[in-house]
């Protein structure tokens, strides 16, 4: 069912809804502020968000905290070879009583999913969330089926390298607007963990501070802060100049640009900026274009990556005045 906001292109009442969700956050997470203004940036956008890094650095923590941030309804999938298309989407069961078949939605209808390790499911399982992802909607046994107003994708994943995973397909790749790693917390921060943790979780603890109508308020507040065309055409030519690079044999298709422009807008409602400014485009360029590229293998074996492509883009590409 469509949700009608109370409020509705206020900027300072989303900034609060943004501060209150990053302060619930910081209480679990850690020395990961820039980590969780990122996150925070996807979800204001209308992104979905891919966090890739080692096991144990806190992504799974991360995309709990969110959920419970937020007073909406929350699934956690776990990713494994076994696991079939049905198993996200849902699958008619006949019922003999009623002597008819009747649908069960599966996790994917949901207002957040935690798509947890979504690498170590196959291909064709991972290509499930495909349409939901892209368009909101999933078609099963050839029936159209809407997902809630807001949907949001917090996936997890190990380096490819590990045993057991199976690299992402580039069409999947595309449909996650930021990719992102955590990293490793500092020493000090890392003794605090164990401290907070030697007892309790603070996790099982952590209550909503926001509401499903504030995040949808919130996303419509982000969508109306101005962008200039001159910056318009500034994310276009970043984008389109990963097309012709040499050593990249997939450039950002049309959606790069749109995500970018997105997540800047609501970079800049977070940071408190009234409009788009060049160096927001030039810091989260890299998060929203780079997973997106497809490398010539021999190109990578050269040290080519897709962040160095982006990041050369953004030394030659002329900044608008």
């Amino acid at each position: 069912m469509p949700i009608n906001p109370l409020v509705i292109h206020d900027p300072s009442a989303a900034r609060d809804t943004f501060r209150r969700i990053a302060a619930n956050i910081a209480t679990v997470v850690s020395g990961q502020s820039d980590t969780i203004r990122r996150l925070l940036v996807a979800l204001g956008s209308g992104g979905h968000v891919l966090l890739e890094d080692y096991p144990g650095t806190g992504k799974t923590t991360l995309a709990k905290a969110l959920a419970r941030s937020i007073d909406a309804e929350f699934k956690r999938l776990q990713f494994t070879p076994d696991l079939l298309p049905s198993d996200i989407l849902g699958v008619s069961i006949y019922n003999q009583r009623e002597q008819q078949f009747q649908f069960h939605e599966g996790p994917v209808f949901t207002n957040i999913l935690l798509a947890d390790e979504i690498n170590r499911a196959s291909p064709r399982t991972q290509s499930a969330l495909l349409e939901a992802m892209g368009e909101g909607q999933v078609t099963v046994e050839g029936e159209r089926r809407a997902l809630p107003d807001l949907f949001f994708v917090i996936a997890t994943q190990n380096p490819v390298e590990f045993r057991g995973t199976y690299p992402l397909p580039e069409a999947q790749m595309d449909r996650f607007g930021m990719e992102f790693t955590l990293g490793y917390v500092t020493e000090n921060e890392e003794v605090s963990i164990l401290s907070a943790r030697q007892t309790v979780n603070p996790l099982d603890s952590l209550k909503p501070c926001s509401t499903l109508r504030e995040i949808v308020a919130l996303r419509a507040a982000a969508a109306d802060v101005r962008v200039s065309e001159e910056l318009k055409h500034y994310i276009v030519a970043l984008v389109a100049g990963t097309r012709t690079f040499a050593g990249v044999n997939l450039g950002a298709s049309p959606r790069a640009s749109l995500a970018l422009m997105k997540a800047a807008q609501a970079a800049a409602l977070h940071d408190g900026l009234e409009f788009v400014t060049p160096d927001l485009i030039r810091e989260l360029a890299p998060t929203v274009i780079a997973h997106r590229l497809a490398l010539d293998p021999q190109m990578k074996f050269s040290g080519l990556t897709g962040v160095s492509v982006v990041n050369d883009l953004l030394k030659k590409v002329p900044v608008p005045k």
